[in-house]
């Protein structure tokens, strides 16, 4: 992916992750392949997370709060002084998006391995990212121009829009302020709420209108630019396997995909990211209808959860190019495609029985499935405790074979194996989910757990 060009440009000496458990641990193990040594920073609960005890240094930076540890820019930019790191890898979520952070960095000397903070701006603000779509011309969703003003804004844009519509907070993400709305008489009521939690969510109570895309599937396309003008795209990941918008299987190549739509899908993408002049990985997300006409929804101005899945059926590492990348080194200029079949999916700590209701704990016992083609991404083990201050997922499996079905067999079997005791986790949901027909036929958008049903099972006698 990098070019034989870079033998001369020097690489970082040490990497401090601004982030915790799984992604934490994910990049430290590329940084030592690397020979860049890394500095972990935790809070008081995660003191016996392996991510502090992999790391060459670990600095604790606060108490389990978010915002008094890993969200705190002045606390990470003292551990950043204190190790003497000349770069900053911010993983997914807390700070990986934003753009004040990245900013802080760049005027400190120190590296942030991702996109600038004006291009972090650019696309972190739905509306300017809309804007700027529309002049690349990257086809987006029909919707209202600029944030609504008031209920009687929200009705006359929906009546030029046209039934069902979707009210988004421009500062979203994670299906927060978010909400469909079917019929005039239900517009205000919905606007109340989106605004309300679009306020206690991300503190800016902004709201926008898109025309609501029915069966759609969420295909995502991962691209990655170098500071010289270059981007490609990896191909696609397909998300559609969502519960209230968060994903809980994603897989690439789409069950979906033709090679036209990839095509254009790719070129739309690389054009998404040129608009923006975008350094680093990235992901530019898009809704396709069942008509396979597609429309941009956003862009991750990071590495995300699923870049697995790519690494998988392209035989990259998306971490080390990422930091090459941030370093300085030029890419090939070369677009990649699926040679295998890959399938994630994501283990919390959730009782898929009682409306997956997070179910922190201690593990009693832990044992990962293993064997060709299957990998699991994790940062716990037997008698780790998993605390309630986070984001509830404790693994990721990913299987890979030649085809669909090879892949989905290998992924039953390694559910089979995997072995969480103590605490409940999804892996009842994703082995159900692996026997149902339509999904092992292909046939599923965005809204195929709505009518999932999961068995209860049955305890052992």
């Amino acid at each position: 992916m990098s070019t034989k060009e870079n033998k001369e440009i020097p690489m970082f000496g040490k990497i401090l992750i601004a982030n915790r458990g799984e992604i934490a641990l994910r990049v430290i193990r590329t940084c030592k392949e690397m020979g860049i040594k890394t500095v972990a920073i935790y809070s008081t609960a995660d003191k016996e997370s392996l991510h502090v005890r992999f790391a060459d240094e670990a600095v604790c930076i606060g108490p389990p709060s978010s915002a008094e540890s890993y969200l705190s820019i002045p606390k990470i930019m003292a551990a950043v002084e204190i190790t003497n790191a000349d770069a900053v890898h911010p993983g997914y979520g807390f700070l990986a998006e934003n753009a004040e952070f990245a900013e802080i960095c760049t005027e400190y000397g120190i590296k942030f391995i991702g996109p600038s903070a004006d291009q972090i701006r650019k696309m972190g603000d739905k509306i300017t990212a809309k804007e700027t779509m529309i002049k690349a011309n990257v086809p987006v969703i029909p919707g209202s121009e600029g944030l609504l003003k008031n209920v009687a804004d929200a009705k006359a844009n929906a009546e030029v829009i046209g039934y069902p519509i979707i009210m988004k907070a421009t500062a979203g993400g994670g299906g927060k302020g978010m909400r469909v709305v079917w019929k005039e008489e239900d517009i205000e009521d919905n606007w109340n709420k989106a605004k309300n939690e679009a306020k206690a969510s991300f503190g800016n109570d902004g709201i926008y209108m898109e025309k609501f895309i029915e069966e759609p599937r969420h295909i995502e396309i991962q691209v990655i630019g170098d500071k010289y003008g270059t981007v490609s795209h990896l191909s696609e990941r397909d998300c559609s396997i969502q519960r209230r918008h968060q994903k809980l299987v994603e897989e690439s190549p789409s069950p979906f995909m033709t090679r036209p739509l990839r095509k254009a899908m790719g070129e739309a993408a690389i054009s998404a990211a040129k608009a923006i002049d975008y350094e680093g990985v990235g992901t530019v997300e898009f809704l396709v209808d069942k008509y396979k006409k597609f429309y941009f929804m956003e862009m991750n101005t990071r590495i995300q959860v699923e870049h697995t899945v790519t690494e998988e059926v392209i035989d990259h590492d998306l971490i080390k190019e990422q930091i090459k990348v941030a370093a300085g080194h030029k890419l090939d200029g070369k677009n990649y495609i699926p040679q295998l079949h890959a399938i994630e999916c994501r283990i919390n700590a959730e009782d898929v029985f009682n409306d997956f209701r997070p179910n922190p704990g201690k593990i009693t016992s832990f044992h990962s499935p293993k064997g060709q083609g299957v990998r699991v991404d994790t940062h716990v083990y037997s008698g780790y405790t998993v605390v309630p201050y986070y984001d509830s997922m404790i693994a990721k499996v990913i299987t890979k074979a030649q085809t669909r079905e090879e892949c989905i067999n290998k992924m039953r079997r390694a559910l089979q194996e995997f072995i969480v005791e103590g605490i409940k986790t999804t892996v009842p949901f994703h082995l159900q989910l692996m026997d149902d027909e339509d999904f092992n036929k292909g046939n599923f958008n965005t809204g195929f757990l709505s009518t999932f049903v999961l068995k209860e099972e049955k305890d052992e006698a």
